[in-house]
């Protein structure tokens, strides 16, 4: 399987028919039969650190050490992002943590990370919580911020973090650039925004690939889980984080995520082509300052070669103040004012009173700044409600 659109649909499917079902079987259990001492103990030792289960016989013992549905939306994730393995948690938050846990353990807390991030990725770095240290950098300032650390603390660089598009602003890091600034220390690209439809940040040398799976990868609003694709050594690690601190992901969320990565592709460009007419739409508009949105013709370099296409994403900004953003958010009526984004409906965010709400103030967005996730609506539909929302806000003044 070599085209993605046949990998989506096949991956973590394989074994199906000689199983004798069509779809993946739930598995539900929280703990397994151990077919005897020596063997149970074995299997609990191996998949307590991190490792995979020896074969076909051996006990899988506990749900939270091993779960079959995880194993195979893992499957179909690593396929997708040609990574070697993938490994699933309970939400991208538990993702990102446990791959800082694995840096602190192996002795190497500091974390180089490039602004913009996700919020919620940004306040754990900067309030260390998890033993983290954090130099802010730009992508040009990495090898500098790298060897001013080793003169000062010794080679404790554990990883150099990095979303691509950013989230909210949508500006692009040159991923390959980036790894090459890092040199031996592992970069951490978090690639919710592009799903590996768009771009695959292992091709240009990162070491890990983060994913809420809340977002485009389950894509109907309806689970909650985080997905890390690297390599085998980095997926060890991983696990065993994972299973002391019980941050599997469950079950059925990874059935529905398995589901779901199926129709990534076709819903991904789909959205992407909606919200390429919408981006267009909202430069033209009178009543819109600026438009980022990495397709749009005159908007920074456009699209990156790392990617296959924009995205469907779009950040914009009214005129007017906070107080008209806020309005225009408000006063939407088919677009849903909530936070999160990938999903089949369009979604509109206020970022900065949000999602941004931790990030330090200097490094906040703007607070006229709108955050919009396009869904699979008709692009007329959304015109129309971003049109009145726009107007309306305009007549009130953000009263």
């Amino acid at each position: 399987m070599t085209h993605p659109d046949t990998r989506a649909v096949h991956a973590g499917r394989e074994d199906l028919t000689g199983l004798g079902v069509h779809v993946p079987p739930i598995d539900l259990s929280t703990t397994y039969p151990v077919p005897d001492l020596e063997g149970g103990g074995h299997s609990y030792e191996v998949l307590a650190q991190g490792g995979r289960p020896d074969d076909g016989t051996s006990s899988l013992v506990y749900q939270r050490l091993w779960n079959p549905n995880v194993a195979r939306a893992e499957e179909a994730l690593a396929g997708l992002e040609r990574a070697e393995e993938a490994v699933a948690f309970a939400s991208g938050m538990a993702a990102a943590s446990a791959t800082l846990l694995a840096c602190v353990a192996a002795g190497r807390p500091h974390v180089v990370a490039v602004r913009p991030l996700y919020g919620g990725t940004d306040h754990l770095l900067a309030t260390g919580l998890l033993g983290t240290e954090v130099t802010w950098a730009e992508a040009d300032e990495i090898a500098d911020a790298i060897a001013t650390r080793r003169e000062a603390k010794g080679d404790d660089t554990g990883l150099v973090v990095l979303e691509t598009p950013a989230n909210p602003s949508l500006e692009l890091v040159d991923i390959a650039e980036v790894v090459g600034a890092a040199g031996d220390v592992p970069v951490l690209v978090d690639n919710t925004f592009a799903t590996p439809v768009l771009q695959r940040p292992l091709e240009h040398g990162a070491a890990l690939s983060l994913h809420s799976a809340t977002k485009y990868l389950g894509g109907h609003g309806d689970l909650m889980g985080g997905v890390v694709a690297t390599s085998g050594e980095w997926a060890t690690r991983l696990r065993q984080v994972r299973a002391v601190t019980g941050a599997l992901l469950h079950p059925m969320a990874a059935y529905q995520l398995h589901r779901g990565l199926q129709t990534l592709p076709v819903r991904v460009r789909a959205q992407q082509a909606t919200a390429g007419e919408i981006a267009t739409w909202l430069s033209e508009h009178e009543l819109v300052e600026t438009v980022h949105y990495p397709g749009l013709e005159g908007s920074g370099d456009g699209v990156h070669p790392q990617m296959q296409g924009p995205g469907a994403m779009i950040a914009f900004m009214p005129r007017g103040g906070r107080a008209v953003a806020a309005q225009v958010a408000q006063r939407c009526r088919l677009i849903t004012h909530a936070v999160s984004l990938g999903g089949v409906d369009t979604l509109i965010q206020h970022p900065a009173s949000l999602t941004h709400r931790p990030v330090a103030d200097d490094a906040k967005p703007s607070d006229r700044l709108l955050r919009l996730s396009v869904g699979l609506e008709a692009a007329e539909d959304l015109v129309a409600d971003l049109d009145q929302a726009l107007r309306g806000a305009a007549d009130a003044g953000g009263d």
